[in-house]
């Protein structure tokens, strides 16, 4: 059975701070490659989900306008004034 030796220790502590400067280095080279191919695939899956929903609504769309083809009517604004009140300063 080994003891644990000072350099032992050292090689143990100089592993550890190996390992996190690699992941660290590896996690800088590969995190925006994995978040652009994320982004990708999510910016795809919902340009196809609007796709679908444009498609779905154009044939309603469609099918509603050759039922009503009278134009709509917009209603009349009404020219109604509010009462004009002058408030003041109270000291």
């Amino acid at each position: 059975m080994e003891t644990a030796g000072l350099t032992n220790i050292f090689r143990t502590v100089g592993a550890i701070v190996l390992f996190y400067y690699l992941f660290k280095f590896l996690f800088r080279i590969f995190a925006p490659i994995l978040m652009r191919t994320a982004v990708n695939k999510l910016q795809q899956k919902m340009q196809d989900q609007m796709n679908q929903q444009f498609g779905q609504q154009s044939n309603y769309n469609n099918q509603s306008n050759a039922q009503n083809n009278e134009p709509k009517k917009m209603p009349k604004e009404k020219n109604i004034v509010g009462e004009y009140v002058d408030f003041e300063e109270i000291e």
